[in-house]
Order: C-alpha cells, then sequence, then structure tokens
C-alpha cells in the first residue's frame, strides 16, 4: 500500500463519526452495528473501541472472533472495509489506556467495571473505494 493511499484510509477510519462494526453471530450470519468511532488506532493495523463487556458483540467475538469494520465519508463517497480478528481484552492496562473522562456515564464503576472491556481489531485485509474504484491489500 502506497503511503499515499494509506493516509487517505487513515483519514478515513480517524475522521469518521461513526464506526460499523460486523461480528458473526451464533447462526453464523454476519451482524452489523453502529457505534461510536475508536479509541485508538494504531496506523491501519490496530483498532481499538471501548464497549460493554456484557453486549451482544462481545459475545459474537468470545464465539468466533471474525470481525470487520467500515468507515466511510458521505460527503466524498469515499468508504474502507477492514477485515480481521477481534480481541476482547479485560486486562486493566487495556482499560486504562482507553479511558477518558465521562466514561462513568456508560461504566457507573469506572475504569475496573467489569462491564466495560475493550475491542482491539487487527487488520488482515483492506478494500477501498474512492475515486469511483476498488482496491484491495492484504497484511501479513
Amino acid at each position: 500500500m502506497d503511503a499515499k493511499i494509506k493516509t487517505l484510509v487513515e483519514s478515513l477510519i480517524m475522521n469518521a463519526d461513526t464506526s460499523f462494526v460486523g461480528s458473526v453471530n451464533d447462526q453464523g450470519f454476519p451482524a452489523i452495528k453502529a457505534m461510536l468511532p475508536p479509541r485508538k488506532i494504531d496506523g491501519i493495523h490496530a483498532v481499538y473501541f471501548s464497549t460493554n463487556t456484557s453486549s451482544l458483540r462481545v459475545t459474537h467475538f468470545r464465539n468466533n472472533p471474525k470481525a470487520c469494520l467500515y468507515f466511510c465519508d458521505r460527503r466524498s463517497f469515499q468508504g474502507v472495509m477492514l477485515q480481521g480478528f477481534m480481541e476482547v481484552l479485560e486486562d486493566q492496562d487495556s482499560k486504562d489506556m482507553l479511558w477518558q473522562e465521562g466514561d462513568t456515564l456508560y461504566y457507573s464503576g469506572g475504569v475496573t467495571d467489569p462491564d466495560y472491556c475493550v475491542l482491539k481489531f487487527v487488520t488482515q485485509s483492506a478494500r477501498l473505494y474512492s475515486d469511483m474504484r476498488t482496491e484491495s491489500f492484504l497484511f501479513a
């Protein structure tokens, strides 16, 4: 992936106001959910979200870690789909890394709340739509 495309993909991820997160449900069907933007981005290779441990999405990822993310800019009609694997992280270091002021609105027990966890998505492939064409990329 050349630097210009990498910058575009990172921009789509960082500037999206909504993240679309796909999982595989217990019946083997894809399930998608709109979520808040990622809390942390490690280039294109890792994307982190905070969520409730009790959520259906966490149940899906524990049963099947295959996942996809989609980010788009509706004004320019550009988008990127990332496919890979989602990890559910419940260790304190991961929780501390993503915790933000005001999160007690969602997790009343604070940063140690057992219903607070981190989702870490690791990218295996990407498909970019931009300038009326698509490009696919694989990551080692």
